[in-house]
């Protein structure tokens, strides 16, 4: 195999690894780079990279430990508890594809919001592994955004404005945009809203980037409207066209990326007619990124304001 080479791919974010087999033991050297380069470029693409679920778990497992999926609609329990299938084959009906308006498949249109994984859990996700195993001809790609270079390019004014600032963050929220009743009520119980730090610091070289996303709800202590158009200015902010890396996939490609100052989005494809098969690793974060945690309350999702938050 060629020696490994790590090279940009956009001028904000992202790299192509290659030179490297994920699926074969790695040496302490060839890690560090690889690890070295997820710090400094925040995704990284690694093409043709054949694995199977065991080894895209053993690989990821280099970097921490991994986060246990939650309990999500049309999930079978086919896959191991640390391994997220992300398709539009359905299990129950002898492999026929998925539309759109299946309810499994709505559920699944959250991820095309721009988002950051599992920042609706007390202790959110520090990464995500995801796996192109099949792959549509047209349409399917996944974008990716550096909330790294959206911090570093506000005023300095609109900076001191959002440090130490902290914002709710809910799945329930975010999936309501898109369809009511998505969740069952036993399962809402089971996701209650959580506080995440605005601002946050990469503790491997400290370079700061803000932590928003579709699961952002509302900045406590400030009127919920005025909460809401400073959430939706900051990810416009953070989504302009040029600051977008498109992937377009290839059957196999792994790519990783830093769920910590990155946001990603998946675009739609035809999926009445195209199999798109993905798997997901995700590795656990650090530690809680605000404390104390929330105060229990009962979200209203109907009118959106929650309780208790100014109007």
């Amino acid at each position: 195999m060629a020696a490994l080479t790590i090279t940009s791919i956009h001028r904000v974010l992202g790299a192509r690894v290659d030179g490297v087999d994920l699926a074969a033991p790695m040496d302490e050297t060839t890690f560090r780079r690889i690890h070295d380069a997820f710090q400094e470029y925040s995704v990284l693409v690694f093409p043709n990279q054949r694995l199977t679920d065991e080894q895209q778990m053993a690989f990821t497992t280099r970097f921490g430990p991994l986060e246990k999926t939650i309990r999500s609609i049309g999930q079978e329990h086919r896959l191991h508890e640390n391994m997220v299938d992300l398709s539009n084959v359905d299990p129950k009906a002898e492999q026929s594809l998925m539309d759109w308006s299946d309810r499994r498949m709505q559920y699944q249109s959250g991820n095309q919001l721009w988002h950051t994984d599992s920042s609706f859990k007390p202790v959110p996700a520090m990464a995500s592994l995801l796996s192109g195993r099949e792959v549509p001809p047209v349409g399917g790609e996944t974008e990716y955004v550096s909330m790294r270079h959206a911090w570093a390019t506000l005023p300095a004014e609109t900076q001191r404005r959002l440090e130490g600032r902290v914002v709710v963050h809910s799945i329930l929220y975010s999936r309501s945009t898109i369809a009511k009743g998505l969740f069952d009520p036993e399962h809402e119980a089971e996701l209650p809203p959580v506080r995440q730090a605005l601002v946050r610091a990469n503790p491997h070289n400290g370079r700061k980037s803000i932590y928003i996303g579709s699961h952002a709800w509302y900045i406590e202590g400030l009127p919920y409207e005025e909460s809401r158009r400073l959430l939706d200015d900051l990810l416009a902010h953070t989504t302009r066209p040029e600051c977008v890396y498109q992937h377009r996939w290839a059957q196999w490609d792994l790519v990783m990326w830093d769920n910590r100052c990155v946001l990603h989005r998946g675009l739609p494809w035809d999926a009445a007619r195209y199999k798109r098969v993905m798997r997901r690793t995700t590795l656990a974060g650090e530690g809680p990124t605000a404390d104390p945690p929330l105060a229990t309350r009962t979200p209203t999702w109907d009118g959106i304001i929650p309780q208790g938050v100014g109007v």
